[in-house]
């Protein structure tokens, strides 16, 4: 069984340093931070003994140590080098599960960006810094290995269209196209959708598409056929027809009852 570690998330870390780490091969290296946790993002291969166990470390991976506890690093080449953070997390609030160990994959290369400007802030700006890490936290929960430890937790593949989508509402996207992007077959997304939201792929998509509608009617002054072109329905009558099917009035009827409302409070 995968050995996890708990993060409390609702409020931002506190960076107490980050920078790139360069060891050799003279392992293996023991630390410890008594009042720190320590994530790291790796570059090389080598191994990571926590409580006993090992994690073995590949590039891409990302690993989670929490304060207090002794690692043993083996480095497997002369020049060994990791972006990482040392960090105190204040959050309370519901406590999500990670991996201590676990691949980054695709999202490596957002992970290392941002570890990258927690590192440039660090000297500059505090906040910038613990701003840059909590996005890196939040990024490490939504993982694969985190995400499916989580009673309920979406299938990767759900994850990855619904996020597909979330990007292109403004445009046209259609289903073998988010199909090929969650790697899964047009049947097998369909399925998913079924069980994850409820609703068919095409039914989803459009109910995104009016709640982006309905806020924008409702919360700005955009003019009607900028939303309707913002929601990727640029026609203004198939945009009218489908705000009274989805939202039960004409896009002019759902911003006058908004702010006739917020006129009278």
């Amino acid at each position: 069984m995968t050995e996890r570690v708990e993060l409390a998330l609702d409020l931002p870390p506190q960076v107490v340093n980050a920078g790139v780490g360069v060891h050799g091969s003279a392992g293996p290296e023991v630390f410890r931070l008594p009042h720190l946790w320590q994530l790291h993002l790796y570059g090389y291969s080598g191994t990571l003994e926590l409580g006993g166990s090992a994690h073995p470390i590949r590039p891409r991976h990302v690993s989670l140590v929490p304060p207090d506890a002794e690692v043993r690093f083996h480095y497997g080449a002369r020049r060994c080098e990791h972006l990482y953070a040392h960090f105190r997390l204040p959050g309370g609030g519901e406590r999500r599960k990670v991996p201590v160990m676990q691949d980054a994959g695709a999202d490596a290369v957002a992970l290392r960006e941002a570890l990258r400007q927690t590192v440039a802030a660090t000297a500059q700006s505090q906040a910038r810094a613990s701003a840059e890490l909590w996005t890196v936290l939040w990024r490490t929960t939504g993982l694969t290995g985190a995400a499916e430890s989580r009673p309920g937790a979406p299938h990767p593949a759900l994850r990855t269209a619904l996020a597909h989508i979330e990007e292109r509402l403004a445009g046209p996207v259609s289903v073998p196209e988010i199909a090929r992007a969650a790697g899964v077959s047009h049947t097998h997304l369909t399925r998913l959708f079924r069980e994850g939201t409820g609703a068919t792929v095409v039914g989803y998509i459009r109910r995104r598409r009016m709640e982006r509608a309905r806020h924008l009617l409702r919360a700005s002054t955009l003019a009607i056929p900028a939303v309707a072109a913002t929601v990727g329905i640029p026609d203004l009558q198939a945009f009218n027809k489908a705000c009274r099917k989805e939202l039960g009035a004409s896009p002019r009827a759902v911003r006058d009852a908004a702010w006739s409302s917020a006129a009278d409070r």
